[in-house]
């Protein structure tokens, strides 16, 4: 499909121009989600090869869990015989409505009128601590947590905002101490969430922000300003904000780009921002610039920001990073310290996803990555060379994994030989039921096929112990499933029942798993009745 974009931009090049403006980055963008689809049908192909029968429950997982649609599942399930349990589905998807109804459940009070009701002021900016008055106040029940919204005539607290957390911190009176556990806005209000309401409302407070919180805040905030800056001049001036997190613990930042940024890129957009913090460029701050003007001069919007006719322009440095904000930064970049980057990642079609830490989070990182070196190179005895060492034992794995596989494949030889000459003549099919120990699931598969191969009236019943854990495998020749005598699926339902299992699967091969390992004698037993039922 990507390759009908250029087309699709010139028919619409009056109706879309971007499309035509940004012809490249759009291409892949719809060339990486049609890859994007395939990983996702892939993995979920996967999945489905290690169920038998598909319960909703199931159904349920590959569509929330791996973005697999209902009717491709129900699809694959037909070509391949399986059944799958569509009210379950439902049922599952009803339930996840609901959950989501209870968590939005929110029972929001009047607003009572404490002192002269007028607009917040935020004092945040050059202020850490103020003496204020509550103007108002009102109830918040959610989740059945009884909370209280509270708005002050002058604040120092950030209100959540472009990505920036709320400030936490507490009000204060000469009796009581009341913690405020996050700040938002609402229709211009600067609103600090409480547990409690003060006993005397009228009255002046002590306020004041988690210091601490708010300066690592900042410095994750500056530090994304330059990250922001740092992409673009790496990858390219289609990198556009798309999204972000700044908390006191880390930075989360959603750009626009059409691949996976390489180690080399990452390496280079860390070690730019890094660069511009060891210069401990200054913040400058323009306030109340007309928005047209701040556009002009080259500033950035930020995503998730909402602007007026007038406009906050911060800058570090305007060759590398002029931006429009709203929140609290560093004086100096300096202050940020070190710049990390944890991840990188996707997040939507042409949409990626950096998480970063800074300061005394960036250093904890650090030393935490460095602690798991050391006991590494502990465990391989401090080698000189770690990297060859540890490239060293992952090929003697591998060495020994494949001689394992070819022990296993022996085994399994064996195996199939020793049950073909158990084999016997009853009622016009061969039976094989046979209790047996196995490495693994695969290779119970794989002699169960071999033994079809063999017989084509083949009726087997496996109860095997695959690493101590109960299994059972029942599979039907060809020319004897097209008797539809046996159910192999069916079968297998009824004997899992003693292994304290359930399972299913195809007419002519069908497992089950469970967990009852002394079961599987009664496996064989019952398997025998079912097959004496089965006389004509």
């Amino acid at each position: 499909m990507y390759r009908v974009v250029p087309l699709l931009a010139v028919q619409l090049r009056d109706v879309f121009p971007e499309l035509n403006q940004q012809l490249d980055y759009v291409s892949r963008v719809v060339h990486e989600e049609e890859l994007a689809f395939l990983r996702t049908l892939e993995k979920g192909l996967k999945r489905i090869e290690s169920i038998q029968t598909i319960s909703g429950e199931q159904a349920f997982e590959l569509y929330d869990t791996f973005g697999f649609p209902l009717d491709l599942t129900s699809l694959i399930a037909r070509e391949r015989g399986l059944t799958i349990d569509e009210k379950g589905f439902q049922a599952e998807m009803e339930k996840q409505k609901l959950r989501s109804k209870t968590d939005a459940v929110k029972e929001t009070g009047d607003w009572i009128t404490v002192g002269k009701d007028s607009k917040s002021e935020f004092i945040g900016y050059e202020h850490r601590t103020a003496t204020s008055k509550i103007v108002k106040y009102r109830k918040v029940k959610q989740k059945n947590n009884q909370l209280f919204q509270l708005v002050l005539d002058k604040t120092p607290f950030y209100a959540e905002s472009g990505g920036q957390v709320g400030d936490t911190g507490f009000i204060e009176t000469a009796n009581e101490k009341i913690a405020v556990i996050d700040t938002k806005k609402e229709n211009e209000l600067i609103i600090h969430l409480t547990e409690a309401l003060p006993l005397q409302l009228k009255g002046e407070f002590y306020v004041q922000v988690d210091e601490r919180k708010r300066n690592r805040i900042m410095s994750n905030h500056s530090a994304t300003h330059l990250l922001h800056a740092a992409l673009r001049q790496v990858l390219g001036k289609h990198v556009e904000q798309k999204g972000s997190l700044v908390n006191e613990k880390i930075l989360r930042f959603d750009f626009s780009h059409f691949a996976a940024m390489t180690k080399e890129e990452i390496w280079k957009v860390e070690t730019l921002v890094n660069e511009k913090i060891r210069e401990n460029i200054e913040l400058s701050v323009q306030s109340n610039v007309p928005i047209e003007k701040a556009k002009a001069m080259g500033a950035m919007a930020l995503f998730g920001e909402k602007y007026g006719d007038v406009v906050r322009v911060i800058t570090f440095d305007p060759k590398f990073s002029m931006e429009l904000c709203g929140g609290t930064h560093v004086p100096a970049t300096g202050r940020i310290g070190l710049f990390k980057i944890v991840s990188e990642s996707s997040v939507a079609a042409g949409v990626r996803r950096i998480e970063a830490v800074t300061a005394d989070g960036a250093e904890q990182f650090v030393n935490d990555e460095l602690a798991v070196l050391h006991e590494v190179k502990g465990i391989l005895k401090n080698p000189k060379d770690i990297v060859a060492a540890t490239q060293s034992l992952v090929e003697e794995r591998h060495a020994l994994e494949k001689k394992l596989e070819i022990l296993y494949q022996q085994q399994t030889h064996v195996l199939k030989e020793e049950l073909i000459r158990k084999a016997v003549k009853s009622n016009g099919h061969t039976l094989i039921a046979e209790k047996v120990s196995v490495p693994n699931a695969d290779s119970l598969k794989n002699i169960a096929y071999a033994l079809r191969n063999q017989f084509d009236d083949l009726l087997m019943i496996l109860a095997a112990d695959v690493d101590s854990k109960p299994q059972v495998a029942v599979m039907i020749g060809e020319k004897l499933a097209a008797t539809n005598k046996f159910h192999a699926g069916n079968m297998v339902k009824e004997l899992a029942k003693e292994i304290d299992g359930g399972g299913g699967g195809q007419p002519f091969f069908a497992t089950a798993g469970g967990k009852k390992l002394e079961g599987l004698d009664k496996v064989l037993d019952k398997a025998k009745a079912l097959i004496s039922s089965s006389k004509p």
